[in-house]
């Protein structure tokens, strides 16, 4: 289903028992990331928290804050409109059975085509919600010449400036170690200044000042290959960033898209409605209508870049400062009752776990259609993501398990994978027990792994270089004789079906 804005999707969760409701004030600073992340971490993610009186520097937001509406398998699936993100993955992968791809360009060119099936592409409509209330900032006449009016935090605090920029919105100060407040669930819209193409990815934003950001695009993602190519041409980019509306937005921002593919298509498939996008006060941009929040702006390629962070990351340690693009703010627009949309990352598990679970499963078809023996895939919270990832498959040849891997690390953003365990297709890999037995019980460590050297992710601290680093494969599968096993395989320990049947009618559930 479509929700029309966030606050539509809040009160949808409450009907469901999914919100509880936080009606004392609570500070955006470190204070609503203790009280989230106790959440979180409570058995299946725990509840969505709506902070209806969150404090900017110790005065009462007129917005209220949610954090954690998508960390749950039930609140991605009420996201979605559907009993289950299984049902979705499901249908999704019937809509690409239609016409088996016989490469990755082809698979990418059908997802396309089945996305597009159900409903149109994005349209533009000529006004929306997000402005109903329309904040323009002055820009300054030449590059060399600083911004008008431009106010720091210290100034804010000590009571100056009465127009709502940055510093009056209810951003977040997540760790005690953070540079700053951050925006932690900003939809970026840039495009390619060459071909058009948009894309929509979400990149935190440390705010600097009331009317400039952080742009913390990371060196492989499609943002940062957009602005490469206004830094070469030496002309100003625009880029705007949207919050709330429907929970799709965020979703599809996060998801493995195949660059060149719209995540307004996806989000229009995902909530079976196409997405009405208006164009912005300040730029050319277009962002959905129903937005709750839209920050208008640009990079300038002539500046040199500022230093951004630290930041307490999802890989659980501070990301330390490194130099970064700034954003400047050409306007700020909203709904006259947004509500202002955020996450935490940290140690897991967190709402992250739940978004990114939810990706892996919609696009397992895919992976499955360019390597049909993959029977799942599952990414443990212990891994933050891709540091770790299980797959079952159905063996059928020696070495199989060195091709899966070999494909997965040239597939989209799983080249960032530290660790991959391939495991046979009776195993559970979502069951990281079980994964754990058949590493070790079916490994010899110096002929069922192997080592290879490939991109990391730019937050990983461990690697010695930034962005390069080493992956490790592992075979858990059942080792077949062209693969230098010698010995006959043992079969695992499993009792007879029929005494099982015997001794659950004798017992019942208590045996």
């Amino acid at each position: 289903m479509a929700f029309g804005s966030y606050r539509d999707f809040i009160e949808q969760l409450d009907k469901a028992g999914e919100l509880v409701r936080v009606t004392r004030p609570v500070a955006t600073e470190l204070e609503i990331t203790e009280v989230a992340d106790r959440e979180m971490k409570k058995p299946g993610g725990g509840k969505a928290l709506l902070f209806e009186k969150a404090t900017v520097n110790g005065q009462i937001s007129p917005f209220p804050v949610a954090i954690n509406t998508l960390g749950s398998w039930k609140r991605m699936a009420l996201s979605m409109g559907a009993n289950s993100v299984d049902d979705v993955a499901a249908e999704l992968g019937s809509l690409m059975k239609a016409k088996p791809p016989t490469n990755i360009r082809d698979t990418i060119k059908l997802l396309g085509t089945a996305l597009d099936l159900r409903h149109a592409k994005p349209k533009i409509v000529r006004d929306g919600p997000c402005k109903e209330v329309i904040h323009k900032f002055e820009a300054p006449a030449s590059r060399s010449e600083p911004w008008p009016d431009a106010l720091s935090l210290s100034e804010l605090e000590a009571g100056k400036g009465a127009s709502e920029t940055l510093l009056n919105l209810p951003i977040l100060k997540c760790w005690p170690l953070d540079g700053g407040r951050f925006i932690t669930l900003p939809c970026v819209v840039t495009k390619d200044p060459d071909t058009g193409e948009r894309n929509v990815g979400m990149y935190r934003m440390q705010v600097y000042d009331d009317r400039s950001t952080g742009m913390h695009w990371q060196l492989q993602k499609v943002g940062a290959r957009h602005g490469r190519r206004y830094y070469e041409t030496g002309t100003r980019m625009p880029v705007s960033v949207f919050l709330g509306g429907d929970p799709m937005y965020p979703f599809c921002a996060t998801a493995p898209l195949p660059d060149g593919l719209d995540e307004f298509l996806l989000a229009g498939y995902l909530r079976k409605k196409s997405v009405d996008l208006v164009k912005c006060e300040t730029n050319d941009l277009e962002v959905p209508a129903n937005a709750d929040f839209v920050i208008e702006g640009y990079v300038d390629p002539s500046e040199p870049p500022r230093m951004e962070g630290p930041f307490g990351d999802h890989t659980g340690y501070y990301t330390l400062p490194e130099p970064y693009p700034a954003f400047h703010i050409t306007a700020i627009t909203h709904r006259k009752d947004a509500v202002y949309p955020a996450t935490i990352v940290g140690i897991p598990p967190m709402e992250d776990f739940y978004i990114g679970g939810a990706s892996v499963k919609l696009f397992l078809p895919i992976f499955k259609m360019n390597f049909p023996e993959i029977v799942d895939i599952a990414l443990p919270a212990e891994g933050v993501f891709h540091n770790l990832v299980f797959v079952s498959i159905k063996k059928t040849y020696p070495m199989q398990a060195y091709k899966i891997m070999h494909g997965l690390w040239g597939m989209g953003q799983m080249m960032f994978s530290k660790y991959i365990v391939v495991v046979d297709h009776d195993v559970d890999v979502h069951n990281t027990s079980d994964v754990l037995f058949r590493l070790c019980a079916n490994t010899d460590p110096q002929r069922d792994s192997i080592f290879t050297k490939g991109p990391s992710d730019v937050l990983d601290h461990a690697t010695s270089e930034v962005a390069v680093g080493t992956k490790l494969g592992f075979d858990a599968t059942k080792k077949l004789s062209g693969e230098g096993f010698k010995r006959p395989w043992p079969p695992i320990i499993r009792m007879s079906e029929s005494v099982r049947e015997k001794v659950s009618r004798m017992f019942g559930n208590k045996a």
